[in-house]
């Protein structure tokens, strides 16, 4: 089987304010897959958003078995066998269209530049072929709007194996995924690499990459650090590389004054039957975690308590009042913070700058009394929010989608800072997020109990769960299964119960 081995080097770029890339090198061939890991803002995404024709004004040469290329758009790079599965679904995915069509999305733009008829039978067929070997059974004429964010990043990745690939780039790609899915896509990524496509896969869960990857790359402050087989390195090791030092990794969560109940939930139950009879209460300086798999309900728990999901019965009380939270509005009146899995899509406008972005959910305190914004107030404060949380960007005025998957987050969360809310539900807060970062956030949630307020934590992530909460209720089939205290339980106790254990 004739291998293809793809080189860049000495690459750099630049974006107003930010040398993003300095002379990097990077190496692979097909049938192999490489693993390209860093801190969030190392410059990993740039590099392979050069490859993969997004970026092209670049310095430095790609080569393709010696042969210099110059990879200047994504239809390029497609052309040369070379594609990506990017972290954000929802920029990648057309949500009007149906799961065919957003499958098929290149072979169609093909067909229609070229005015070609459009055998949709074919096109069908194909579609429901990737989806099979992908072991989901998704209806391909239904709207991708109606998918869950785990079917999104799957029919991401159904779109990638459709057509033959020399070398294929997976952004975070099982940051969604439930157990049994990533078990899926390891076997799919093994059989592609078995057929001589070369795949990147980048991703912050360092056991994923020990367990599918052979080789790998470390960057860091947009440099490469270290390239080697994976087999001769530690995880400890990969997180000094990331850092640049030593890390301590079990983050523990100090102890704070824990006061009277800041929000109870008694028997609530969501329309859509996602969310029933679930209880719980959580107080002021209190943490605690809502845990379970992918699907377990997590996610519409927390937007039916902020008032994005319906509400069929059942009752919120904030202290000892009960409220109506019919909409988001309302949820934030009540002193309601919601930090959201989705960060792109519903936590932070990414066309927008920072510090719009921070004074988003508290512009009455930026306004005159004519109702006119105060661009001044409003930099001055986002200044100080990007200083107290350590955003990286180069200045207040830098749109959000430029920054690193971290720092989006880290506004998410500034947001609602400058809110002063009493309230604040994390959704999956750390999901793409580098080691670094996550401990900035775990540092910042603790902070926040400090100060008295009320923290609802959830997460897949059973580590994660044990590091930073006082008390854990698991998820399983939207109901709550069990209440445990954190200092007394373990992941294998909290797994027993998200997978249904009586």
């Amino acid at each position: 089987m004739c291998k293809t081995k793809i080189e860049m080097r000495n690459i750099s770029i630049e974006f107003p304010g930010v040398k993003a890339l300095s002379d990097v090198d990077f190496e692979m061939e097909s049938g192999t897959i490489h693993a390209l890991i860093g801190a969030n803002g190392a410059g990993k995404s740039t590099l392979m958003k050069i490859l993969s024709g997004a970026y092209n004004h670049y310095t430095g040469k790609i080569l393709i078995n010696g042969n210099e290329v110059h990879i200047d758009s994504p239809r390029t790079a497609k052309e040369l066998g070379i594609d990506i599965v990017y972290q954000e679904v929802d920029t990648a995915l057309i949500p009007y269209l149906d799961v065919g069509e957003n499958i098929m999305l290149d072979v169609l733009a093909t067909k229609m530049k070229h005015k070609q008829f459009v055998n949709w039978k074919e096109i069908y067929r194909k579609a429901r072929n990737a989806l099979n070997l992908l072991n989901l059974h998704i209806d391909v004429k239904m709207k991708v709007a109606d998918l869950d964010l785990a079917q999104k990043q799957m029919v991401l990745i159904a779109r990638a194996i459709v057509e033959e690939k020399r070398f294929l780039i997976l952004d975070e790609p099982t940051a969604p995924l439930s157990h049994r899915e990533t078990e899926e896509l390891f076997r799919v990524v093994r059989d592609l690499a078995n057929n001589n496509v070369g795949i990147i896969f980048i991703s912050h869960r360092l056991p994923e990459l020990f367990e599918i990857c052979e080789t790998i790359t470390i960057m860091k402050d947009g440099k490469n650090v270290i390239t080697q087989p994976i087999e001769g390195l530690s995880k400890r090791d990969v997180i000094e590389y990331m850092l640049g030092r030593n890390f301590i990794e079990q983050h523990q969560k100090p102890d704070s004054k824990i006061g009277k109940i800041a929000l109870e939930v008694v028997s609530l139950y969501e329309k859509g039957g996602l969310i029933k009879d679930v209880s719980f209460h959580v107080r002021k300086g209190e943490v605690i975690g809502i845990a379970g798999l992918v699907g377990a309900g997590k996610t519409e728990l927390c937007k039916t308590i902020f008032g994005a999901l319906p509400i069929e019965s059942g009752k919120i009380l904030i202290g000892t009042n009960p409220v109506k939270i019919k909409t988001t509005y309302a949820a934030v009146k009540h002193g309601l913070a919601l930090v959201p899995e989705e960060r792109r899509k519903e936590g932070v406008l990414v066309e927008e700058p920072v510090y719009s972005n921070l004074s988003a959910s508290n512009l009455h305190n930026f306004t005159s009394k004519l109702g006119f914004l105060r661009p001044k107030a409003e930099k001055e404060a986002a200044r100080k929010m990007i200083q107290d949380l350590g955003i990286k960007t180069p200045s207040e005025s830098q749109k959000v989608a430029l920054l690193s998957g971290g720092n989006q987050q880290k506004v998410a969360v500034g947001k609602w800072l400058m809110s002063n809310a009493e309230i604040y539900v994390f959704d999956e807060p750390t999901k793409g997020v580098d080691v670094g970062a996550k401990g900035d956030i775990f540092d910042l949630i603790s902070g926040l109990a400090e100060n008295g307020k009320g923290i609802i934590y959830a997460s897949s992530e059973m580590t994660e769960i044990l590091s930073i909460t006082d008390r854990i209720y698991v998820m399983y089939d939207g109901r709550i299964v069990k209440e445990l205290l954190t200092h007394e339980t373990n992941e294998q106790e909290i797994l027993y119960y998200s997978t249904g254990g009586k």
